[in-house]
C-alpha cells in the first residue's frame, strides 16, 4: 500500500506535468491541486479544455483511450518504418504492411474482449 506521502508526490508530478506542458491532467486529484495551486487564476484559459472535457458525463465511447494491442501495433509501425530506413522495403509497401499487421492485431484485440 502506498503511503499519503507517496500518493501526493505523484499527484504533484501529474499536477506539474498538466501545468508545464498544457496538456490535460490525466487525474482529478491533478486537476484539483493544480487549481489550489491558483494555476488558473495566475493563467486564464488554461482551463477551458479541462472544463470541455468534463462538462458531460462519460459514455462508455469516451471513457478513454481505447485502442486495443496498443504496444504491439505499435512495434508493428516501428519494424516497418526500420524497413524503410535500412531500405528493405518501399515507404508505400511498408505502410501497405503496417496496415495490414495493425488490423490483424486489432482483429485478434476484438476477438479476445467477446
Amino acid at each position: 500500500m502506498q503511503s499519503s506521502l507517496a500518493i501526493f508526490q505523484v499527484v504533484a508530478v501529474q499536477a506539474d506535468w498538466h501545468q508545464f506542458t498544457g496538456y490535460l491532467p490525466i487525474t482529478q486529484e491533478a486537476y484539483e491541486l493544480t487549481k489550489e495551486q491558483g494555476f488558473y487564476t495566475t493563467n486564464p484559459g488554461t482551463d477551458v479544455a479541462v472544463m470541455q472535457m468534463t462538462s458531460t458525463k462519460p459514455t462508455a465511447n469516451s471513457k478513454g483511450i481505447r485502442f486495443g494491442n496498443f504496444l504491439q501495433s505499435r512495434d508493428i509501425i516501428n519494424e516497418q518504418l526500420e524497413a524503410v530506413w535500412a531500405g528493405k522495403e518501399s515507404a508505400q509497401t511498408a505502410l501497405d504492411n503496417a496496415v495490414k499487421q495493425g488490423n490483424e492485431e486489432l482483429r485478434r484485440f476484438e476477438r479476445t474482449q467477446k
